[in-house]
């Protein structure tokens, strides 16, 4: 039977995947003079980054003995959905609402 340490690590990993596979699809979908115009890398370089994070985040688990490199994918992950998304939206949109 499994504990609940179990599913908590399990609805981590899967949600960690989730937000990978969100932010590679976002990458995918935008402009790539967008990334150039928000001072950012390339589109390349982010749908490789975003892609390779998420396959990592698919083979490492969370608690386990490949947990350095789920780390390092959630956290580039979470760079591109935390600072070069926003200001994706935000170059595409044509500036700040404010």
């Amino acid at each position: 039977m499994p504990t609940l340490a179990h599913w908590i690590t399990w609805v981590i990993d899967w949600a960690g995947t989730l937000v990978g596979l969100v932010a590679f699809v976002h990458a995918v979908m935008q402009r790539s003079d967008a990334f150039t115009a928000a001072d950012r890398k390339s589109k390349p370089i982010w749908m490789a980054i975003t892609g390779g994070a998420t396959l990592a985040l698919l083979l490492f688990q969370f608690f386990g003995a490949g947990m350095i490199f789920w780390i390092a994918a959630i956290v580039a992950v979470l760079v591109y959905m935390v600072d070069v998304r926003p200001k994706l939206i935000e170059v595409q949109r044509g500036g700040s609402p404010w």
